[in-house]
C-alpha cells in the first residue's frame, strides 16, 4: 500500500473514469466514448459522503451520553462529511478496479477506517464504501454525490424519474422534519424513501439513458441548479447521526454499494 497524489484511470470498452485520491478519493470525470458524463469545473465529479451525509444539524450529534461538534462547513450545519477533504491511500489498482483508503482523524472524534472501491464495466460502474472502527462504536453514514451534467454536448436535457414511497418534509432549516410526505414535484433538494431499494433513472434524450441503484432506501435528488443534476444514494436521511443513527461496532461495519449502470440510445 503506498500513498498517491496521482489520479488513477480505470477503462473497459470505450468507458474510462478517473479518481483523485489526493482529492477526497472524488470521480473527477466518467467518460462513455468521447461523452463526459459529469460536470467539470468547481463543483464537479462526484464525491463520497462520509462519515455522514448531506446535513448534520448545527454540527452537532450524540452517541449515547457522549456529545460532539463538527466544524460548520455550511453554517448552521456541518455538510456531507470528511471524507471529500482529505487525501487517500491507494491500496488497490489495476485495469478496470480500485480501492483506496482513509484512517479517521479530527474532526471526527471516533478512530475507524473507510475504505471505496470501484469496477468498471463496459456498460455500468460498481462503487462500495465500508466504515469501520478500531474500538468504540459510532454513528455513521455514507454515500455519494455525483453531478452528472443536465446536457450532454448541446443535445436535450435530461429527464429524471423516479418512484419512491415518500418524501422526507423539509423544515426552514433545510433539516428533515421527521414527517414523510408524499412526493411533491420538483426542482428538489429533498430526500425520498425507497424502500425496495434505490432505483432512479436520467436520461438524456437520443443519447444516453443511466440508472442509479443501490440496496439502501435512500437518496436525495438535487436539481435546483441549471448544469447539474445530483442522485444521491446514501445509507441514511439527512441529519441521520442524530434521527436515524446507524451504529458502527467492531463487528459490524457499515457498507454501502450503488451501481450506475447505462445504455446509449
Amino acid at each position: 500500500m503506498s500513498s498517491s497524489e496521482e489520479n488513477v484511470r480505470l477503462s473497459a470498452g470505450d468507458a474510462e473514469l478517473t479518481v483523485d485520491p489526493a482529492h477526497g478519493c472524488r470521480i473527477g470525470s466518467l467518460r462513455i466514448g468521447s461523452t463526459e458524463l459529469l460536470r467539470q469545473g468547481e463543483r464537479y465529479g462526484c464525491f463520497p459522503m462520509v462519515p455522514w451525509c448531506g446535513r448534520t444539524g448545527y454540527g452537532e450529534f450524540r452517541n449515547g451520553d457522549a456529545s460532539h461538534r463538527l466544524p460548520l462547513n455550511s453554517p448552521p450545519h456541518a455538510i456531507h462529511g470528511t471524507g471529500r477533504d482529505t487525501s487517500w491511500r491507494t491500496a488497490h489498482v489495476d485495469k478496470a478496479q480500485a480501492a483506496f483508503y482513509y484512517d479517521l482523524a479530527e474532526p471526527w472524534p471516533y478512530e475507524g477506517r473507510v475504505t471505496q472501491t470501484f469496477e468498471l464495466t463496459e456498460d455500468g460502474l460498481t462503487l462500495g464504501l465500508a466504515v469501520e472502527t478500531y474500538g468504540d462504536s459510532f454513528p455513521a453514514q455514507a454515500g455519494w454525490h455525483p453531478w452528472f451534467h443536465r446536457s450532454l454536448e448541446g443535445g436535450r436535457p435530461a429527464e429524471l424519474s423516479f418512484d419512491a414511497a415518500w418524501q422526507e418534509e423539509r423544515g426552514d432549516d433545510h433539516l428533515p422534519t421527521g414527517r414523510r410526505i408524499d412526493p411533491v414535484p420538483g426542482p428538489w433538494d429533498d430526500c425520498f424513501g425507497m424502500p425496495d431499494g434505490v432505483d432512479v433513472k436520467l436520461t438524456w434524450p437520443e443519447q444516453l439513458e443511466l440508472t442509479v441503484r443501490s440496496r439502501d432506501e435512500w437518496v436525495v435528488i438535487y436539481d435546483e441548479q441549471d448544469e447539474a443534476i445530483c442522485v444521491e444514494p446514501q445509507s441514511g436521511p439527512p441529519n441521520g447521526l442524530n434521527t436515524a443513527p446507524r451504529l458502527v461496532t467492531p463487528i459490524d461495519p457499515l457498507e454501502i454499494t450503488t451501481t450506475w449502470s447505462w445504455t446509449r440510445l
